[in-house]
């Protein structure tokens, strides 16, 4: 059950935070999730102008202020679903005007998106890279990935579940991407030094990271961006 705002006086609504009352078939964790979203002003934002997640949100702000979604460009989304990701980008390379193209990719089914074509598959199987470019109809301008690992609430495992998850993201973007493409992927803080850093300023020339607004403040995850892709190595 919900704690409804009580009214003032003369009628008018009071605002209060809402509240959600206990419930024995709620886990603690799960009770303070569900009330977090309650009290989330992104989420009612979301389903007010049509979003299908709060992510949204993020991505529009890291395009807002790096511009990397142009109209007529080749996007792939990896881990899609619910699709708020892949919306943005469709509607930013104006893939609805028949301009850009957008490919979105996830393990679970996700229901269809105006102007994204959708495959369900594991972006680690060695035919999906053909499979994106030739869906594509060429290489990728930008590779976008809010994917992140399960978490376990051991640290060190966890650190290692999402750099693993990073450089898995990284590799897969190296052979799709056309030189000068960007790459975006969630990180965690204290999760991309080092050898992640070092591997993403090989391969691209600049590297920097952004946390939008709409990351929760309590929250640990920022964007890693990276462009201008400087192309495939030989080795590779």
């Amino acid at each position: 059950m919900i704690d409804k705002p009580q009214p003032r006086k003369g009628g008018e609504a009071r605002p209060l935070k809402v509240r959600l009352k206990k419930a024995r078939s709620l886990s603690s964790s799960s009770q303070k999730w569900l009330q977090r979203q309650l009290n989330d002003p992104y989420v009612a934002r979301a389903k007010r102008e049509g979003w299908r997640s709060r992510a949204a949100f993020k991505l529009l702000e890291i395009d807002d202020k790096l511009k990397l979604l142009k109209p007529g460009l080749r996007v792939v989304d990896l881990g899609a679903a619910p699709g708020g990701w892949s919306q943005v980008a469709a509607q930013r390379v104006k893939a609805t005007e028949g301009r850009g193209k957008v490919v979105a990719i996830d393990l679970l089914e996700i229901d269809p998106i105006p102007a994204v074509d959708f495959a369900q598959l594991d972006f680690l199987k060695d035919e999906a890279p053909d499979r994106l470019k030739e869906m594509l109809g060429g290489e990728a301008d930008v590779v976008l990935s809010d994917m992140a690992a399960n978490t376990t609430g051991h640290r060190a495992t966890d650190h290692l579940r999402i750099v693993g998850l990073v450089e898995l993201a990284i590799d897969f973007a190296r052979q799709v991407l056309s030189p000068g493409g960007a790459f975006v992927a969630k990180v965690f803080q204290g999760g991309t030094e080092n050898t992640l850093l070092a591997e993403l300023k090989r391969d691209f020339t600049t590297v920097r990271h952004i946390k939008p607004q709409a990351s929760r403040a309590d929250s640990a995850e920022l964007y890693v961006v990276a462009t201008g892709f400087r192309g495939r190595r030989h080795e590779d």
